[in-house]
């Protein structure tokens, strides 16, 4: 048997990124040493999506995978960010990690400025669901059974309302026309806490919903033990 190439995983813990892992699974050509995960230290939330760094560790928990954390201040800059990555890819590197798995889709600048940073220490990207008809990824994604809450909306684009919502086929037919299923262009993130790769449901809970930096509302989940 090949031995597999070894990779890691990037990871927002939304559903582009679960339809990455979910893929890269069914190939069978890869084995991933981590999930991994750029946190803001002063909020300790997930970059972007605005989710508890304890949910993402749950949801890895869940999942049955290491996450490696890359810490980064508020506002920081593309060197810092730059800078705190290539540390943690260095570090992969050294035992035998040469690839990193993304869930983009379609946009080709995000793709290439992955693919830029990486050939500086000599890595490079692998991005499984590249190319798919968003459409048939959403659909994709909520046949196969995974469960997902929206955690963050771009306001320029969406009602607030949507914040908060269950990701499923009641929002997808509610979304505005023009923007995307999958939310690609930044419309909206997500939170995934249930699928037929968890182990066990993220148990979760809705907090408020805030409005920050004059576009973006975020609906914040908080933590449920067990």
């Amino acid at each position: 048997m090949a031995k597999r190439e070894k990779v890691l995983v990037a990871w927002s813990g939304g559903k582009d990124s679960v339809l990455a892992l979910d893929e890269l699974q069914g190939m069978g050509e890869y084995e991933v040493a981590a999930l991994l995960t750029t946190v803001v230290q002063d909020y300790d939330r997930v970059s972007m999506h605005g989710v508890h760094r304890v949910l993402i560790e749950r949801q890895a928990e869940s999942l049955g995978l290491f996450l490696e954390k890359v810490f980064i201040s508020k506002g920081a800059t593309d060197e810092e960010y730059e800078s705190r990555m290539r540390e943690v890819l260095e570090k992969y590197q050294r035992v035998g990690v040469s690839s990193v798995v993304f869930g983009d889709i379609f946009l080709e600048d995000v793709r290439k400025y992955r693919e830029e940073n990486l050939s500086k220490i000599d890595m490079k990207g692998v991005f499984p669901i590249w190319g798919t008809d968003t459409s048939e990824a959403v659909d994709k994604f909520i046949e196969l059974g995974y469960r997902a809450v929206v955690t963050s909306v771009d306001c320029n684009v969406l009602d607030r309302k949507f914040a908060g919502r269950s990701f499923d086929e009641r929002f997808l037919s509610e979304l505005p026309a023009g923007v995307d299923r999958c939310g690609e262009n930044g419309e909206f993130h997500s939170f995934v806490y249930d699928g037929p790769m968890f182990d066990k449901r993220v148990l979760h809970k809705k907090g408020e919903i805030v409005f920050r930096e004059k576009r973006f509302c975020y609906c914040d989940l908080i933590a449920v033990e067990n």
